[in-house]
């Protein structure tokens, strides 16, 4: 499966988009610490810090020197239009494909199991 061959920073990167696109982290709200994300997630401290730089990359989040992390106004946004696009363009094809594969149809994966 393609997230199990995914590097570590990149899964904690999901795993924060995902708290803030759910709103665990609002808005204006601070992350969690490095250290503290690190302890939680069993996680190497510089992996970290390498996912939550992807983050202050792509514009959504800023560092406050000596206070924290924050994730700045209009992230949820941002964020979930790129997650989208990446849906679409990345993982969605290959969804599709086994769909089709497995001859389902809409009935089929709305209804319960």
């Amino acid at each position: 499966m393609k997230s199990q061959s995914k590097p570590v920073y990149l899964k904690l990167r999901d795993l924060i988009a995902a708290a803030i696109l759910d709103g665990r982290y609002a808005e204006g709200a601070m992350l969690p610490s490095v250290r503290a994300l690190a302890a939680e997630q069993g996680a190497n401290p510089l992996t970290v810090a390498k996912a939550y730089q992807q983050f202050q990359t792509d514009g959504l989040v800023e560092v406050q020197r000596g206070v924290g992390m924050y994730v700045v106004e209009g992230a949820t946004e941002r964020l979930k239009a790129s997650e989208r696009r990446q849906f679409v363009e990345e993982e969605w094809p290959a969804i599709r494909e086994r769909i089709d594969r497995l001859g389902l149809d809409a009935e089929d994966l709305l209804s319960p199991a």
